[in-house]
C-alpha cells in the first residue's frame, strides 16, 4: 500500500502543530496498520508492518510461528477489505492521541522537573470533585490543589488568579504531574521572597517560620546588615510588603519578629504583642516558663491558645504561660444590715 504525499504531507503537519516527533507519528501508523490487520476475521496469528517514510510504501506481512514463537511462514495478505482502511484509521486516531498526550506530558515534565518549590502563578479552571482537588491553569501546563493542600475555607471559584508553591512533579503517575499548595510555610516564604529583595540577595535571612493556614503566620528574620531593619526591610513602608502578601492569603494575619540567638530575648519577641515580664529556660527539657501580668496573660497565649502555640513553633521550645499574680482582689459588695 502506498501513501499519497498528501497523506504524508497531512502527517507530518499534524506532528509539528502538536509537537510530535514524526517518528512517533509514523509508529502509531504502523501499530494502526497491525491492529487493524489482526482484527479483520481469518488473519494469522501475528504479524509485522513495514513503512517506509521517504516512498510512503507501507507492508503488512502475515506469519506463521512454530511452538516455540519462531517465524516459519510469511507472506503479504489480501487487505483490500472495505473495513481494513476504516478499522486501521481509527486504530490510528487513537494511538496518535495517546502520542500527542505522552508528548505534552513530556513537555510539561522537561520544563518543570526539580522546580519543587518555585512560585507559579495560574488560573482556577475547575473543581475536581473524584479526586477532590482543584485544576490551575498556567499557561504552559496544568497543575492540582489537593484539597489537603489548600488554606482552610478559603473559597477558590473559576477565574480566580492565585499563586502556589510547586511541592512535587510527579514522572510516574497519571493524570496531572504538578502539584502545588498554599497552606504550607514555605509558601508563605517564597512571597516574601518576590516583595522582600533583602531576602533574595542575602541582606535579611528569614530562620524560622510557624504557620496555621488561613489564620496567622508568624516568621523571624535576622539581618546580616547592622545598617538594615530585618522586620522594617520585611513590613515596608506603612506595611506595604506584607499587605500584598495579606491580600494573596485572604486576611490571614501575618507577624514579623526578629530572630536572636539568646533565646530568652527570642521567645519574648515570639509571644509579642504582649508583654513579658520574665522567661525561665530549662534547656534540658527544651521548656520555658514565662511569667506576665495578669493582663497580659489573654495576648500572650492568644485566642485558643494560638499566639503561645505559634511562638512554640517559632522558637522550638515548649512554652508555658503563668499570670503574675497581680490582679487586684474583687471586692466583696458589702452586706446590708437587717433591720
Amino acid at each position: 500500500m502506498q501513501l499519497g504525499s498528501d497523506i504524508k504531507q497531512a502527517i507530518e503537519s499534524l506532528a509539528l502543530d502538536k509537537g510530535v516527533a514524526v517518528e512517533s507519528m509514523y509508529e502509531a501508523l504502523v501499530s494502526a496498520f497491525r491492529s487493524a490487520y489482526m482484527r479483520i476475521p481469518g488473519a494469522a496469528e501475528e504479524a509485522r508492518v513495514t513503512l517506509d517514510p521517504e516512498s510512503g510504501q507501507i507492508t503488512v506481512y502475515a506469519q506463521e510461528l512454530d511452538v516455540d514463537g519462531n517465524v516459519i511462514k510469511e507472506w503479504e495478505p489480501d487487505i483490500s477489505d472495505s473495513d481494513f482502511g476504516r478499522i486501521a484509521a481509527q486504530s490510528f486516531k487513537q494511538m496518535m492521541s495517546t502520542k500527542v498526550r505522552d508528548a505534552k506530558r513530556a513537555t510539561v515534565l522537561d520544563a518543570y522537573i526539580g522546580r519543587e518549590g518555585e512560585l507559579v502563578t495560574g488560573i482556577v479552571t475547575q473543581f475536581d470533585a473524584r479526586f477532590n482537588q482543584t485544576i490551575i491553569d498556567l499557561q504552559d501546563a496544568e497543575a492540582v490543589i489537593p484539597s489537603s493542600e489548600r488554606i482552610p475555607f478559603e473559597r477558590l471559584e473559576r477565574g480566580n488568579r492565585i499563586k502556589a508553591l510547586i511541592t512535587e512533579v510527579r514522572e510516574e503517575a497519571k493524570g496531572i504531574p504538578i502539584v502545588v499548595s498554599r497552606n504550607r510555610g514555605e509558601f508563605v516564604q517564597r512571597m516574601l521572597e518576590l516583595e522582600v529583595p533583602e531576602l533574595t540577595d542575602g541582606t535579611v535571612e528569614l530562620r524560622a517560620i510557624a504557620r496555621e493556614a488561613g489564620s496567622r503566620t508568624k516568621i523571624a528574620v535576622f539581618s546580616n546588615d547592622p545598617n538594615v531593619d530585618p522586620k522594617g526591610a520585611c513590613v515596608g513602608s506603612r506595611g506595604s510588603r506584607v499587605r500584598q502578601i495579606v491580600n494573596e492569603l485572604k486576611g490571614e494575619k501575618l507577624d514579623v519578629v526578629e530572630w536572636r540567638d539568646d533565646k530568652v530575648r527570642f521567645i519574648i519577641e515570639a509571644l509579642g504583642p504582649a508583654d513579658i515580664d520574665e522567661v525561665i529556660i530549662d534547656e534540658h527539657t527544651q521548656s520555658a516558663k514565662v511569667i506576665v501580668k495578669d493582663s497580659q496573660l489573654s495576648l500572650a497565649i492568644g485566642k485558643e491558645g494560638q499566639n503561645a502555640r505559634l511562638a512554640a513553633k517559632l522558637t522550638g521550645y515548649k512554652i508555658d504561660i503563668e499570670g503574675l499574680g497581680d490582679s487586684p482582689p474583687e471586692e466583696e459588695e458589702p452586706k446590708q444590715e437587717e433591720e
